[in-house]
Order: C-alpha cells, then sequence, then structure tokens
C-alpha cells in the first residue's frame, strides 16, 4: 500500500469515525429529551426576522 492509497484510507476512516460519533451524540440526546425531533428553536422561534439596526443595511 503506497503512502497516497494510506491517506486516502485514513480520510475515510476519519469520516467514517466522525459520522458515527455524531450519530451515537445525536441519539443520547434524543434519548434525553425524550423526543427525537430536531430542536424546536426553529419551531417557537419562526417568527420574521427583525429589521436591521440603522447604519448595519447590507
Amino acid at each position: 500500500m503506497d503512502n497516497s492509497a494510506l491517506i486516502i484510507a485514513l480520510a475515510i476512516a476519519t469520516l467514517v469515525i466522525v459520522i458515527v460519533v455524531a450519530s451515537i451524540m445525536r441519539s443520547r440526546v434524543a434519548k434525553a429529551k425524550g423526543d427525537p425531533e430536531r430542536s424546536s428553536f426553529t419551531k417557537q422561534h419562526g417568527d420574521a426576522s427583525r429589521q436591521n439596526r440603522p447604519g448595519t443595511d447590507h
């Protein structure tokens, strides 16, 4: 196995580990909340955004 194949294998392994850890953490949060849905922030704060302050228009 040459170095380029080793780098690709390590990159793929890292991505797999990150995805597995993220899904485990996500399931732990859902279990702690007792609700598998995503955050209710957008449901509670879904109103129209406020106006920009004077001088900050983009």
